[in-house]
């Protein structure tokens, strides 16, 4: 019998060992419950052993010390195995990701942190044409519509023609590994526009700007980028700089945002514009509590939606008229949105009304408020919006038809009537895509501005583009 247990305990054993050695055997799910039956077969052979011998044979008992010592031998290997099987798992999945990364064309690693970049470069040729004055060549209400410069009251001026590439404009963003759950980044965008530089007739140079530049942490942003209070997203596709400028809030600047899902809360740089007794604008500089703003963006498979509210507190003091220091309370709210029509088409839109806020409406057609005889501050109520409609016609072709509206209240015997009362514009377009990174386009718009005392002007512009995104 005491051979026959040895025999029985030396199979067990090579069993065991041979299970050890095998890779393979490491990553079977049962290993565990294998190692359970094997180590209860080993106890119960030792235990008929000692119930049939109680003199039995030291050399067996040994044996099987010696099996079941093999047995947790082999578990604690199976779970070292297991162990650095799941770190190199682990290992080559981060050296994928770094290999992934690395082989993106539009981003790079330096140590923690990684880089992408982008942008566009585009070329604008623009002819116009103005119904109540000559635009002044190299001024920038020639590169696209600015409706508060539209002449009004002189001569028709003749059809000028523009070529620019201004609008090119490219980005970097960095996002840093800090560990902790904790998401830190940063964007950075230039491009050309509204800048001085060279002229049209050697070298056309233009120097860079900051148009973008903030830091994100968490849910937080600290720096300059699109006013809370517009929806950048609701802007339709157009050659134009911007399109439906008349009807839409337009503004970049400093702020602190603070982000949880679709809400959003923002203290932003304030500046009060204000209207002077004969109609000039004056930026008085006095302000000292940041525009507050609110918004809520609601997005499904229909589109998005956005609602938005600031409020505002405008302020002039003693030395800007000579008269007295005051303040006064400027708000409004705004509704926007992109909705999907059916497969590939969509409606965009924006409805903004309130008092005070002049400088984020249409590039500042009207201002903030105007000043009374005692020098205290009369907001100024504007209403504006547009619409836009895409529609594809195949997987090349697309236009968009789009109008806008903007109207102000001035109070004209504190203004003149030499300031805007209302503008809009029309625009329709053509864009061509040979391939994905490429537009190709042409754009008719024609605008229109009426001032207080009756005169008005229209611009009429035929627009070509080129543009190339990265």
């Amino acid at each position: 019998m005491a051979q026959a247990g040895k025999n029985v305990i030396r199979g067990m054993l090579l069993s065991a060992t041979i299970l050890g050695a095998s890779p393979a055997w490491a990553q079977n799910s049962d290993v565990d419950a294998r190692l359970d039956r094997l180590e209860a077969l080993v106890t119960g052979l030792i235990e008929r052993m000692d119930a049939k011998d109680e003199a039995g044979s030291a050399s067996d008992i040994a044996a099987a010390e010696q099996a079941r010592q093999a047995i947790d031998e082999t578990r604690a290997l199976a779970e070292r195995t297991t162990a650095v099987e799941s770190r190199i798992a682990e290992q080559a999945a981060v050296t994928q990701k770094v290999a992934e990364q690395s082989d993106d064309a539009n981003g790079f690693n330096v140590g923690k942190t990684r880089v992408t970049y982008g942008g566009y470069v585009k070329l604008d040729v623009i002819t116009e044409r103005t119904s109540g004055g000559q635009v002044p060549s190299g001024s920038i209400a020639r590169d696209f519509l600015i409706p508060g410069a539209i002449p009004v009251g002189g001569e028709a001026s003749g059809f000028d023609t523009d070529f620019s590439a201004r609008q090119t404009r490219f980005f970097l963003k960095t996002e840093t590994d800090v560990g902790d759950d904790h998401k830190i980044g940063s964007h950075i965008e230039l491009d050309f526009m509204v800048t001085s530089g060279g002229d049209e007739r050697i070298s056309n140079s233009f120097a860079p700007r900051v148009r973008q530049a903030y830091i994100t942490f968490d849910n937080w942003l600290f720096g300059q980028t699109w006013s809370t209070f517009q929806d950048v997203s609701a802007l339709p596709e157009a050659m134009d700089f911007i399109g439906p400028t008349p009807g839409t809030v337009f503004d970049r600047q400093p702020m602190i945002r603070y982000t949880n899902g679709g809400l959003q809360i923002a203290l932003e740089q304030p500046e009060t514009t204000i209207t002077t007794p004969t109609g000039a604008r004056i930026v008085a500089g006095d302000d000292s509590l940041p525009d507050m703003v609110a918004r809520y963006n609601h997005k499904g498979e229909f589109g998005h939606l956005t609602a938005a509210a600031i409020g505002r507190v405008l302020r002039v003091n003693e030395d800007d008229f000579g008269l007295i220091n005051d303040s006064s309370f400027g708000y409004g709210v705004s509704l926007s949105g992109k909705l999907n029509v059916g497969e590939r088409d969509d409606f965009k839109f924006m409805a903004t009304a309130g008092e005070g806020l002049g400088r984020y409406i249409g590039l500042n057609i009207v201002n903030d408020a105007a000043v009374r005889a005692d020098g205290s501050l009369a907001p100024i109520a504007t209403y504006s919006g547009f619409a836009a409609y895409r529609h594809f016609w195949n997987d090349k072709w697309r236009s968009t038809l789009s109008g806008s509206y903007f109207k102000a209240d001035n109070p004209v015997l504190l203004t003149t009537g030499l300031v805007t009362d209302e503008s809009w514009n029309v625009f329709g377009n053509l864009v061509y895509s040979p391939v994905v990174p490429l537009d190709i386009g042409i754009e008719y718009m024609y605008a229109k501005r009426r001032i207080e005392d009756g005169a008005s002007g229209n611009l009429q512009k035929v627009q070509m583009s080129a543009k190339y995104k990265f």
